[in-house]
């Protein structure tokens, strides 16, 4: 899954913004010859991209090239089961990407469109946004 190395601060706000706006940035295809745009806002975890990574590697048989254009760098904390109220804010649990509308999450290049739609079909159900197939068209 991916973690990052380092972080500057251990535990982060929610961020006041959540659900306004649309992305200003991944907004095109960079990489690959199609992709998988969000329509919609969302915290996506490293679990989530992991098993939508899986999906589509098990799909093309290791056939083409897959880009991961979000990364999970925003810590999620949790307090502990049966904790009474206060004692601060619990300890960080797992990370999500910040996925805004119009973000391309992943590209895929080096297979026929008809597999790199069917393989970004598989990798959209694993993810809690609805998507997109775009191609560089």
């Amino acid at each position: 899954m991916l973690i990052p190395k380092k972080v500057k601060y251990r535990k982060s706000h929610k961020g006041r913004s959540r659900g306004k706006g649309s992305a200003s940035r991944k907004t095109s295809l960079a990489f690959g010859s199609c992709g998988l745009k969000s329509m919609s806002h969302a915290w996506v975890s490293s679990r989530q991209i992991e098993a939508a990574r899986r999906a589509m590697m098990h799909f093309i048989k290791r056939g083409g090239k897959i880009w991961i254009r979000i990364f999970p760098d925003k810590p999620v904390t949790k307090k502990g089961s049966e904790v009474p109220m206060g004692g601060g804010k619990g300890a960080v649990d797992h990370y999500v990407a910040v996925v805004k509308p119009g973000m391309v999450l992943f590209e895929l290049d080096g297979v026929s469109l008809e597999l790199s739609r069917e393989a970004m079909r598989r990798a959209s159900y694993k993810l809690p946004i609805k998507t997109k197939f775009i191609t560089k068209e």
